[in-house]
């Protein structure tokens, strides 16, 4: 590598230009060094213009003269545009451990002080824990103070003000902000999260804008003056513009109409323009509560709305704002609003907007907060009701008999009502605030393309998949609550995800909905009943398994180098090693499968006797299909009595027998293994003879066979989900290892239902080409495929 015609060791022997690569690289990320430099354009617009207009105490009249206006170097220079500057301007940056790591003097501290070397109007705000000892007992004393560097390049402390305990008694960030907004000056306050960045340009109108708090804007003045977004991570990759895209549609569409004629402002952590003393004198601009307030921004518009302030929305300035890249990163940041939303349904502020709104007002939430994700979990119930009613119409035998009657009545509404479809997969719907965008801001042609772009880009896909995400994390936190803060980096993460990392993250919000839709759909089509023929089952259900579809394989479409081959091989290699090694005391759930499957993670959100009777009631849907396929097998024939039904529980007991003769593997002795290995053999053969007699003896068939299995297995899962909802009482009794020897055979079987597709498509090399060109620019693309060859067959490097 060169650098300015210097080689790698002579760069790296001069520090002063390894700081400044550590810059250039921290401009290209999300980064706070990239925030910091953004908002420091503020005071260089303010220099600018007061150096420009020659703004002085003595003579606010005086102009540049012709020469000296095209010689704007100085101003940086210049005294009085400093001072003016300094006056009119501050940037806190609030670090609540900035304290504990100069303590323990980690680089993190340094690199935050060099940041304030180099932009003197930057101040840091943090908690400092100060413990003393008193009467041969230690006392902790809480200080909130604020800090700038001097010109020593040390910590100058400003303030220090003493706090009676500790305060980070809720939610951090908010904890974090209303620690540090005291230190602020002025009027007007500016809220920026530390992804964001800025403009010089935009900074220069930013007098404009403050100047709106004086411009009548309805009954009253504003409170919060709305700020439009630039997405700059829409180049990264193809799921970087779907997020970029969709942010742009809720900030400028959205936020326009919420504005006016709403006059409704949901913050979201956009760089908005809060009246500072209205907010700080009306309980702050964030909430602190704890869980019921994890998405804490939102709770300064519904303070503003429900205290009479006033809201605005602006697109003549905009603010720049990083967003997440990686399906993980969405996949995690989606769930933290969906759950957070959750918790806001619980919340006071919700049942007093509630109680206030008018009807037009109140339909501002279906696309800004609660409302949006309510409607988004009903898209989903509803296709579960409806493939549900279609299975017991079919299984039951009424839709048939009903279609019959219909026929002969020749009754064609009853008709077109027993065959309702689902044309469309409603999750595409989701895009149209987006589609309508393009078109404002770009035109009806442009809007096209962009569209049809997206669609070979499978937005389709991702936003099915988002689907899912919000309604798992949205119903959960409604039936169980506890939400929490979920930190994604917010890193460009554009590499390889394993196939055991995707399947932990989202084994119960995506696989299992996903393949219980499609033994849904599976199941309908065996026992259907209408006359449509092939064209109707797919009318009917092309939207269903194009959903089930994405639930199951997207994290493996959008996942870099995702259909590699060498990348496939060293996934089931760690799949297995993950799926097969015994978890233990002090081993991690990435280590083991039964670490993770002990862990809290799975259990976490049921704590409750109310949350535990509510896992039960509705693992009970799982039943439904045993009940109702033993009942069409030929060996049952026209009996329709509950022996049938009884006797298809022994057949399971029987299994589940059988499933823990031959995975019981505990070494006492040799005598025992062969003991072990003796009865294992004797069972095989008594339930080979056993199917034996039942196809002589009964009607069974191999077509019955295949329909046990589309059964039992659902029964299965269900007797699962029940245990794990009294996982207690199962340690009491000592089933649980059982259970979790059945649990990880379902899990096994679910992994390879997805590995064996990607396996496939592995093997065929244009089609990893395909995926990287799908994903990426054209730029990263060659670099993606340059870095493989590099790496030869060694699946072990970064991509």
């Amino acid at each position: 590598m060169v650098y300015n015609n210097m080689s790698t060791s002579e760069l790296f022997e001069n520090p002063s230009d390894v700081l400044e690569l550590r810059f250039w690289a921290s401009y290209r990320g999300q980064t706070l060094a990239r925030t910091v430099r953004g908002m420091m354009y503020y005071r260089k617009a303010i220099m600018l213009q007061s150096y420009l207009e020659r703004i002085s105490p003595g003579d606010t009249e005086a102009t540049l003269s012709a020469k000296e206006a095209f010689d704007t170097q100085g101003f940086e220079l210049s005294p009085e545009a400093r001072a003016q500057a300094d006056l009119k301007f501050t940037y806190v940056v609030t670090c609540q451990i900035y304290g504990k790591q100069k303590e323990q003097q980690k680089p993190e501290a340094a690199d935050i002080a060099m940041l304030m070397q180099r932009h003197e109007a930057l101040r840091v705000a943090f908690i400092d824990v100060v413990e003393t000892l008193k009467e041969g007992r230690v006392h902790t004393e809480y200080y909130s103070k604020l800090v700038k560097a001097d010109d020593n390049g040390k910590d100058k402390e400003i303030y220090s003000v003493k706090l009676p305990g500790d305060p980070k008694l809720g939610e951090g960030k908010p904890e974090n902000q209303n620690h540090a907004i005291i230190f602020t000056r002025g009027s007007a306050v500016q809220t920026i999260d530390m992804n964001q960045d800025n403009y010089f340009e935009e900074a220069l109108k930013m007098r404009n804008l403050l100047e709106e708090f004086y411009h009548d804007h309805g009954i009253r003045p504003p409170t919060i003056l709305g700020v439009r977004e630039h997405v700059f991570t829409g180049s990264v990759s193809s799921l970087a513009s779907f997020m970029s895209n969709q942010e742009t549609s809720f900030v400028t569409l959205g936020q326009r109409v919420l504005a006016n004629p709403l006059k409704v402002r949901m913050h979201y952590g956009h760089p908005d323009v809060f009246d500072r003393v209205f907010h700080i004198t009306r309980g702050g601009i964030s909430k602190a509560s704890r869980v019921i307030n994890i998405s804490e921004d939102i709770y300064a518009g519904f303070n503003s709305t429900l205290r009479q302030g006033n809201i605005t929305h602006h697109e003549y300035i905009q603010v720049g704002k990083g967003r997440d890249v990686g399906l993980n990163q969405i996949a995690v940041f989606e769930g933290k609003v969906a759950s957070g939303n959750g918790e806001q349904v619980l919340s006071r502020d919700i049942y007093r907007l509630g109680q206030l709104f008018d009807f037009f007002r109140m339909l501002s939430f279906y696309f800004t907060t609660v409302g949006f994700y309510f409607c988004t979990m009903l898209t989903v119930l509803t296709v579960y009701i409806f493939l549900y009613g279609k299975i017991y119409l079919a299984l039951s035998g009424a839709g048939e008999s009903i279609m019959e009657k219909a026929n002969v009545l020749q009754n064609t509404a009853l008709t077109a009502a027993l065959n309702t479809q689902f044309l469309f997969q409603i999750g595409v719907f989701t895009a149209i605030p987006m589609i309508l965008g393009f078109i404002l801001e770009q035109g009806f042609l442009r809007a096209v393309v962009s569209f049809i772009t997206m669609q070979l880009q499978l937005c389709s896909v991702f936003f099915t998949f988002s689907l899912g995400t919000r309604t798992h994390y949205f119903g959960r936190t409604i039936l169980h609550g506890g939400a929490k803060y979920q930190a994604t980096g917010r890193g460009f993460v554009v590499q390889h995800i394993k196939f055991s990392a995707n399947y932990r993250l989202y084994s119960r919000s995506h696989f299992v909905k996903g393949l219980e839709v499609a033994l849904l759909l599976v199941v309908y089509a065996a026992y259907r009943y209408d006359d449509g023929g092939a064209l109707g089952y797919i009318l009917l259900s092309v939207s269903s398994w194009f959903m089930a579809l994405s639930w199951l394989f997207a994290p493996y479409v959008f996942n870099p180098s995702g259909f590699e081959w060498q990348k496939t091989v060293e996934d089931f290699r760690d799949w297995t090693n993950w799926l097969l090694y015994r978890g233990g005391i002090g081993v991690k759930g990435e280590e083991s499968w039964e670490a993770w499957w002990e862990g809290i993670g799975i259990f976490e959100h049921i704590r409750t006797f109310g949350g535990r009777l509510m896992e039960i009631l509705l693992s009970l849907r799982f039943f439904i299909f045993q009940y109702g396929i033993v009942y069409k097998l030929h060996a049952s024939g026209d009996d329709t009595s509950l022996t049938v039904y009884g006797l298809s529980w022994i057949v399971l007991a029987v299994l589940i027998i059988l499933f823990k003769v031959f995975t019981f593997s505990q070494k006492i002795s040799v005598n025992f293994q062969l003991v072990l290995r003796f009865v294992q053999g004797v069972s095989f053969m008594l339930a080979m003879a056993g199917l034996a007699v039942a196809v002589v003896l009964t009607n069974l068939s191999v077509p019955d066979i295949f329909a046990c299995i589309l059964a039992f297995v659902p029964t299965g899962w269900g007797i699962i989900s029940i245990t794990v909802a009294c996982k207690p009482l199962m340690k009491k009794l000592g089933l649980w290892k059982s259970i979790r020897s059945i649990a990880r055979l379902y899990d096994a079987g679910m992994g390879m239902i997805i590995f064996i597709p990607i396996a496939i498509f592995s093997w065929f090399p244009f089609v990893s080409t395909f995926q990287t060109r799908l994903m990426f620019n054209q730029a990263f693309s060659r670099g993606l495929e340059i870095s493989l060859i590099l790496a030869g067959n060694n699946p072990n490097s970064d991509l």
